[in-house]
């Protein structure tokens, strides 16, 4: 049933548990339209809150919260996604090489553990389209958070070849280094944004958002077989895709990201998963 018409709105008692939703400004924060609409279908007593926290205040706030008994986790969003980790008492090999972690939990010890799910909706959006994400070429342009989770997780799928490109050398140099030391085997390059001979093309900036911006790769490069993923969510088509599937290459787009990694986070905190398809019929999205 479409949550759009669910006859029971959501009941906050005293049995509620919270996701706290930490970030600043909360303003654009989407997940609270796709996660309180689905715990309502499949009757979860549980509530995603958006809690608005500036920097500075934020590992006191972080520390305060999970004091509480009935707090399940967190979501971390920016500016916090890379602060957060070293707050943090354990954290997976996707957080040491992206440098960022969005995901809190608290373990029966009582320790904050931390893993980074930005790359790993990417990738389970290109195994449900069918892409042989093990042993494939791929490219990432655009070396800053959500680029970065995004190499950590191909790389942990099993990719044999990363090439990355950013117009900032110290942020693809320290991803380079990252990769190289916690995935070896990988053949790790730098310095080129050209499409050509890849599996997998991953636009990982704000380029190429709408018509007439300029694109992040030489689009005459893309061969059509190269399947094209893009991070933006402003709106579906970006203009990149567009170009990308003009040439005939198979694409994914940005909320895809999302809706896919959210059954990666229903796991880390313990709850019933499900799929992006369901996911995306039950959502409230607001824009």
């Amino acid at each position: 049933m479409n949550a759009r018409s669910h006859p029971r709105a959501m009941q906050i008692d005293g049995h509620t548990e919270l996701i706290a939703h930490l970030g600043w400004p909360t303003h654009s924060f989407k997940a609270p339209m796709i996660y309180n609409p689905y715990f309502e279908s499949v009757g979860v007593n549980a509530v995603v809150v958006p809690m608005g926290v500036r920097p500075d205040s934020f590992a006191p706030v972080l520390r305060s919260l999970f004091a509480l008994e009935n707090i399940r986790g967190a979501l971390i969003t920016m500016p916090h996604k890379v602060s957060v980790v070293e707050l943090l008492d354990e954290v997976t090999p996707t957080v040491k090489v992206a440098g960022a972690c969005n995901a809190v939990r608290r373990d029966v010890a009582g320790r904050l553990t931390g893993d980074m799910f930005d790359g790993e909706g990417f990738v389970r959006g290109l195994r449900r389209k069918g892409l042989q994400v093990a042993g494939a070429r791929a490219l990432v342009v655009g070396c800053g958070g959500v680029g970065s989770a995004i190499a950590a997780s191909l790389a942990a799928a099993g990719v044999a070849a990363l090439a990355l490109y950013d117009v900032h050398q110290p942020s693809v140099e320290g991803l380079a280094q990252r990769l190289r030391t916690h995935y070896p085997a990988i053949d790790v390059s730098i310095g080129s944004n050209d499409p050509a001979g890849m599996d997998l093309a991953v636009n990982a900036t704000p380029m190429g958002m709408n018509p007439g911006d300029p694109l992040p790769m030489p689009m005459d490069r893309l061969e059509p077989r190269t399947f094209v993923g893009e991070v933006v969510m402003k709106t579906e088509m970006t203009a990149f895709l567009t170009a990308a599937q003009a040439r005939g290459c198979p694409v994914q787009v940005g909320t895809d990201m999302l809706f896919e990694m959210i059954p990666a986070y229903l796991e880390f905190f313990g709850y019933p998963t499900t799929d992006a398809q369901t996911l995306r019929s039950v959502a409230r999205l607001q824009y």
